[in-house]
């Protein structure tokens, strides 16, 4: 079983950056679409990005299309999303998942989080003047 670690989160500014990583250990990622969601206070759990294997397809929400990226770095089965031009509104606990699938297509919806079956522990974003 993989066990998934993400970090990078904080506290930052409207319009501010971050840069969040999500490290696997016990198995590799090489083979798995992985994806990122959040869960903001009293909400649910919403998938925002999704990256297929060996930097295939990438896949991203409405909300954070064109301010967030998704990347991965297979050789230090890592997965990364930057963050740019971040607002109040992106505020939220993020995890990082993975599934069964090396592609993000091959879910029947990408952004649904019962298609995943392995969890890091978030790491908490807050943008706030």
């Amino acid at each position: 079983q993989v066990q998934l670690v993400e970090s990078g989160g904080g506290l930052v500014q409207p319009g501010g950056s971050l840069r969040l990583s999500c490290v696997a250990s016990g198995r590799t990622l090489d083979y798995h679409a992985i994806g990122w969601f959040r869960q903001a206070p009293g909400k649910e759990r919403v998938g925002i990005s999704c990256i297929s294997s060996s930097n295939g397809p990438t896949y991203y929400a409405d909300s954070v299309k064109g301010r967030f990226t998704i990347s991965r770095d297979n050789a230090k089965n890592t997965v990364y999303l930057q963050m740019n031009s971040l607002k109040p509104e992106d505020t939220a606990n993020y995890f990082c998942a993975t599934g069964a699938y090396s592609r993000c297509s091959w879910f029947k919806e990408w952004a649904r989080q019962d298609e995943y079956d392995d969890w890091g522990q978030g790491t908490q974003v807050t943008v706030s003047p």
